[in-house]
């Protein structure tokens, strides 16, 4: 099948570790002394690859997202090009919604759609728990991506509740999430049943990914910023804390990623991370001094400088490796995702570039 077309072998570096908890990433996570500053990259497996292009061809995003043998290929293809320190597993937040039974699609230019809303007690109460039998098909990928990456780790993925929770009561992707505001507070108590019952499924899909092999996971909220600190610590945090927790005794590290969410860095971590995720928006050396040294920080290049000149674009990679100094560990990885029309070949340039210029063992 597509799936099998492979453009070269996953090869470990000289002097890698055979296990992947003991890599850079997930000694980073834990701030721990590291012999380079890992890096990887959100969305790294995904359009800016011609491979990944190629054998998603005529193969719709949910079907990819539950075919082992296509996202385990999916998730190895920026390993092998880039030689980045983790993989992170292919996935959609949507994808543990549908394998519970709810009825969402991803369209092309749009992203996820739910059929019917979830905007009353009602709607709540019909929504479907997940169980890990659903998704033995998660846990099969896992194993065929972590026998093929040695002692690279793997990141598990999902998507935080109140982001799931934004895509199932607006329908859909939203501006303002006029919709899910409303209902947070005019309804609180079906708010934190829809929130409980989304970080249940959340916590379900990232248990599994760690039971089968992953070596941390990441929890991804994208609208969380659309929230003030007061907002997110009342109706966000305790489910997100609650997801987080679905891991506990796994001995994996836990990143918690949002954007726009520079006001909120110290009660994400407080969620329960090991560490959190910093977009574009806020210097990583001002990040490390709200969040102090409980936590390590993840980022945070703009995706939107990997289409500038490489004198200037290598310029703030050095600056970001400076100012990531100032954090108790710190994961390499841009503010948000990479951009569809990325040339792979920079982003291969800044591997070799983070590499290069944070090397500890000379």
């Amino acid at each position: 099948m597509a799936a099998r077309a492979r453009i070269g072998a996953v090869t470990q570096p000289p002097g890698a570790p055979a296990d992947p908890k003991d890599s850079n990433l997930v000694r980073a996570a834990r701030g721990l002394p590291t012999t380079h500053t890992p890096v990887w990259f959100m969305r790294q497996a995904g359009r800016s690859l011609p491979e990944y292009r190629q054998v998603r061809a005529d193969v719709p995003m949910l079907q990819a997202c539950r075919t082992p043998e296509l996202v385990c290929e999916i998730t190895l293809q920026p390993v092998r090009r880039h030689k980045v320190d983790a993989a992170i597993f292919f996935s959609d937040i949507v994808v543990p919604l549908a394998a519970a039974g709810v009825e969402v699609d991803i369209k092309p230019g749009v992203g996820p759609v739910v059929a019917s809303p979830v905007r009353t007690k009602a709607d709540v109460d019909a929504l479907p728990e997940l169980d890990a039998d659903d998704i033995t098909d998660i846990a099969e990928s896992v194993r065929l991506i972590t026998a093929e990456l040695g002692g690279t780790p793997l990141i598990g993925f999902a998507g935080a509740p109140f982001t799931l929770a934004s895509y199932l009561v607006e329908g859909g992707p939203s501006r303002n999430h006029e919709h899910t505001k409303a209902l947070m507070y005019g309804e609180p108590d079906v708010w934190n049943a829809l929130c409980a019952k989304l970080a249940r499924i959340s916590g379900t899909f990232l248990r599994t990914q760690a039971e089968a092999g992953a070596s941390a996971v990441q929890l991804f909220d994208s609208w969380v910023g659309a929230l003030s600190l007061r907002d997110y610590q009342r109706f966000v945090q305790p489910h997100s804390a609650a997801a987080l927790a679905a891991v506990d005794g796994l001995d994996v590290p836990r990143i918690h990623f949002g954007v726009g969410t520079g006001e909120l860095l110290v009660a994400m971590g407080e969620a329960g991370a090991d560490v959190v995720g910093v977009d574009f928006r806020v210097p990583l050396d001002e990040a490390a001094r709200r969040v102090g040294a409980s936590f390590s920080l993840q980022g945070n290049l703009d995706p939107a400088l990997l289409f500038a000149p490489w004198e200037p674009l290598a310029q703030q990679v050095e600056e970001i490796l400076t100012a990531g100094r100032a954090a108790r560990g710190h994961i390499f990885n841009l503010g948000h995702g990479v951009l569809p029309d990325t040339d792979p070949g920079v982003l291969t340039a800044v591997v070799e570039l983070v590499h290069e210029k944070s090397n500890r063992q000379g």
